[in-house]
């Protein structure tokens, strides 16, 4: 179905870079965050100083709602070609009562205001929150009025408890890129709508945080999401692959022994090493570092496949998308059995085959 969406290119190049999808990087090698494993703070939620021009970073949330609905939010702080530094907010609803929605807007940096002490961000006002800190009563708001009228306000009831890496920063080459795992599971509850429909939910949810200092199509080719339908077992995360398969990011798993950092050493596709080049067609296999179980799950039955020129109007503007993204950038999303009785959703994202 066709996304109702006007006037969305500028955006949609922010969260084309904030996802980590295409690549043009000369070889280089990944160097892991430094430290040991730690809980999170307020300070890694917080805004991260722009280290470059070309800086960007994203705060993403997942909710699988118990009615079949699904919601994608992200919040931005982005440079957009030509037009400078900016905050982009999009939102995405598949399957609100069979049909699919996605609204994006754009502001101008200013609209973006922070407050440590409250451990919460604003933008725009108020209509757009990060209410206190990722955790058991932390709030995500969003309400936009363009294509349509959407609303999200929902609350984690429960949440687990996100870790990071170290510093949670991977250098590539002469880039860095960090990614912090704030709620690897929690149970939500709220309302979402479009325009006069309104739908009382509950589900689980997933969010993280990432930011680097070059746009992603500098530094990785493939990105892959996943979350767990229930807390434990559990592996929850986010894997980059860069253009020589070299892998970036972490997951968390909550086995028997408790919450494990969860660093990736290899990812196959049905037994071959997977380079990340295409989209994987049968199923994935992740190997870990200090004996985490491994993750296998199936990826050959896709319940939706989004375009981001999906969500971009005129030929101009589509055609220049496809420019600076190397071709037509894909969301495939499904869910699968994980191997250790649960569902997992996952996403991946990258560039037309």
């Amino acid at each position: 179905m066709k996304l109702q969406i006007k006037n969305f290119a500028n955006i949609a190049v922010g969260i084309f870079a904030l996802l980590a999808f295409t690549a043009t990087a000369n070889a280089a090698d990944v160097v892991a965050p430094t430290g040991a494993d730690r809980a999170l703070t307020v300070n890694d939620f917080m805004p991260h100083k722009a280290l470059s021009k070309e800086f960007n970073e994203t705060w993403s949330y997942q909710f699988v709602f118990d009615n079949g609905t699904r919601a994608f939010v992200n919040y931005s702080l982005l440079h957009v070609p030509g037009s400078g530094r900016k905050i982009g907010c999009d939102l995405s609803f598949w399957n609100f009562n069979g049909k699919t929605y996605s609204v994006g807007r754009q502001y101008p940096p200013e609209r973006l205001v922070a407050n440590k002490e409250k451990a919460t961000i604003t933008i725009k006002t108020d209509e757009y929150l990060l209410e206190n800190k990722p955790g058991k009563g932390h709030r995500v708001f969003y309400s936009a009025d363009k294509g349509g009228k959407f609303l999200l306000d929902v609350t984690f009831e429960s949440a687990v408890s996100g870790m990071v890496p170290g510093d949670g920063i991977w250098t590539y080459g002469s880039q860095k890129f960090a990614q912090y795992i704030h709620i690897p599971y929690g149970r939500v509850t709220g309302k979402i709508a479009y325009n006069d429909d309104t739908l009382t939910v509950k589900g689980y949810a997933y969010m993280d945080q990432t930011w680097q200092t070059a746009q992603a199509t500098d530094m990785a080719v493939r990105t892959i999401n996943f979350s767990t339908s229930d807390k434990s077992p559990m592996h929850a995360g986010r894997i980059t692959l860069t253009t020589e398969g070299q892998l970036m990011g972490y997951a968390l798993f909550n086995g028997p022994q408790g919450m494990k950092v969860a660093i990736p050493t290899k990812i196959k596709e049905g037994g071959t090493e997977y380079n990340g080049k295409k989209f994987p067609k049968t199923t994935l296999a992740f190997e870990w570092k200090n004996g985490v179980t491994p993750l296998v799950f199936p990826v050959n039955k896709v319940l939706q496949k989004a375009s981001l020129l999906d969500k971009i109007d005129g030929w101009f503007a589509k055609k220049a998308m496809k420019v600076a993204a190397g071709g037509e950038v894909l969301f495939y999303r499904g869910r699968s059995q994980n191997g250790l009785g649960k569902n997992i959703d996952w996403a991946i994202t990258g560039v037309k085959d």
